[in-house]
């Protein structure tokens, strides 16, 4: 996770980006986005709906996770000044959480594009806290025609 350095943060430039609107945005830090993958971060908050008893719950990982591809999305058609469509998660493979992070730690999501076609992504996710692998899935995701 060497490429991450901060390209947008901050809850404005991401809620831009990302069609989840408070309290269901897991994502406050977008550190890049190229054609092999994104970065993503969430400082973990006491406020946050997936916070219990200190920490950040499997739910809330999974839905930071598939927020890592919606805003990739969202920053691609944002960049080409277009509106961006609607995504769903269409599957989930592999989900393995080997922790849960605490609040005030930071959770940074990587995802690496296995496959793109016909607005159908395939992408590996790697979620990581203080450099330990917090969990990890495969996910498929598809775009909404319009």
């Amino acid at each position: 996770m060497e490429k991450f350095t901060d390209v947008i943060a901050g809850s404005e430039k991401v809620l831009r980006l990302v069609p989840q609107k408070p309290p269901m945005v897991m994502l406050d830090k977008l550190y890049y986005s190229d054609e092999e993958g994104t970065g993503t971060g969430l400082t973990i908050t006491k406020e946050n709906i997936f916070t219990k008893n200190g920490q950040f719950t499997e739910p809330g990982i999974v839905e930071h996770m598939a927020q890592a591809i919606a805003i990739r999305v969202g920053y691609y058609y944002d960049s080409i000044g277009k509106p961006a469509p609607t995504g769903y998660i269409g599957a989930i493979k592999n989900l393995v959480i080997y922790r849960l992070p605490k609040v005030n730690e930071e959770i940074r999501t990587e995802i690496k594009i296995l496959h793109e076609i016909l607005g159908v992504t395939i992408v590996a996710v790697r979620a990581t806290c203080n450099g330990q692998l917090v969990a990890e899935t495969e996910l498929k995701t598809v775009l909404e025609k319009k």
